[in-house]
């Protein structure tokens, strides 16, 4: 079984994909001093960039993980989660509060797709 490494770095690779899954590393927004919705939307943006080099969309993801420093900003991370998220086809899914590397990411987002 072959495994693709997609934008592979020294410490990680933003994705890999193997047997036809695609696991991305956590995706932290660029826009870092936007507010919780706009950082969240940021961040979706980049995983549908990365899901489409990998053969895959957000109609595919099975399994999400947020993680959140403040969960005070869990209604603002579900505003743009839920505009996103192809109905009838949302994954499983956890949301955890946690310190992240950088004090001015208000969210992560890790997750596991299939490809189409």
């Amino acid at each position: 079984m072959a495994i693709q490494y997609h934008h592979a770095g020294k410490r990680l690779s933003e994705a890999v994909v193997a047997n036809g899954l695609v696991f991305l590393a956590g995706q932290v927004p660029s826009n870092e001093d936007a507010g919780i919705t706009e950082q969240t939307e940021n961040v979706l943006a980049q995983i549908d960039t990365i899901l489409a080099e990998c053969g895959s969309d957000k109609a595919h993801i099975c399994e999400a993980v947020i993680y959140l420093p403040d969960l005070g900003n869990y209604d603002g991370m579900n505003r743009a989660w839920d505009a996103w998220v192809v109905e009838g086809k949302t994954p499983a899914r956890a949301c955890v509060q946690a310190a992240l590397a950088n004090p001015k990411w208000k969210v992560e987002i890790k997750l596991t797709a299939v490809q189409k």
